[in-house]
C-alpha cells in the first residue's frame, strides 16, 4: 500500500548526526557532495554539474517533504540525504496491503567508511516503525554497489530478489538487489541486541 510521508517538522538525532528537512541554506553543502563524480551514479542519478542542478533537486526535496538532510553535528554541515520512495514490494502479491516505503540514501564521499549511514538509517527505521507504524521498509542497490550492500546488511534487511531496473536519470538499466525489513523482525532484532 502506497502511503505519503511528510517529514516537515521532524528532527531526529543520533550521537554524531542530526536528520531534518532540507533548507534553502543547505544548497552549498548539497552541491559539494552531489557534484562529486560517482556519488550520485551509485544511487541512480548523475552527479550535479552546476549549482542550479542542486537548487532544482533541493526545491523538489522541500516540496515533496520526504527527504531528510543528514547533518554532521561536529562539522555543522549537510553530508548526505536519506529519503522515502514508493516501494517495489507494494506491487508484489505477498506484500500487498502492507504500509511500506523504500529507503534511499546518499553520503558525501569524504564520510564513507565511518559508520555514519547505518547510524542515520537506524534512527529513520526507528521513526518509521515507532512513530509512523509502517509494516515494512524496503531498500535496494545496484549489484556493483558493495558499499550500499554493506549498509543494508548491517541494518538487518533481508534479500528478496534481483530486479532489472531502469534508472531514468542515467538512461541505463541496472541489476538491482532488493531487500525488505519488517517491523516485527526489527523488534525481534532489538530484543536480541539489548
Amino acid at each position: 500500500m502506497e502511503i505519503t510521508i511528510d517529514i516537515s517538522g521532524v528532527v531526529l538525532q543520533t550521537e554524531r548526526l542530526l536528520l531534518r528537512p532540507f533548507q534553502d541554506s543547505d544548497l552549498e553543502d548539497f552541491f559539494a557532495y552531489a557534484s562529486v563524480p560517482g556519488v550520485g551514479e551509485m544511487a541512480g542519478w548523475p552527479h550535479h554539474r552546476t549549482l542550479e542542478d542542486s537548487r532544482a533537486v533541493l526545491a523538489r526535496f522541500k516540496a515533496e517533504k520526504d527527504v531528510f538532510a543528514i547533518v554532521h553535528r561536529q562539522a555543522g554541515k549537510v553530508i548526505g540525504s536519506l529519503g522515502f520512495h514508493n516501494s517495489w514490494a507494494a506491487h508484489e502479491p505477498e506484500f500487498r496491503g502492507l504500509r511500506i516505503k523504500d529507503l534511499g540514501f546518499v553520503l558525501a564521499k569524504d564520510y564513507w567508511g565511518q559508520g555514519l549511514m547505518p547510524e542515520a538509517a537506524r534512527a529513520v527505521i526507528d521513526y518509521c516503525f515507532g512513530e509512523l507504524e509502517l509494516d515494512a521498509l524496503t531498500c535496494g542497490h545496484f549489484v556493483h554497489n558493495i558499499r550500499s550492500q554493506r549498509v543494508i546488511n548491517k541494518l538487518g534487511f533481508q534479500y528478496v530478489k534481483t530486479l532489472r531496473l531502469y534508472a531514468k536519470a542515467l538512461g541505463k538499466t541496472f541489476d538491482t538487489k532488493c531487500y525488505i525489513l519488517f517491523r516485527d523482525s526489527k523488534n525481534a532484532q532489538r530484543g536480541l541486541t539489548e
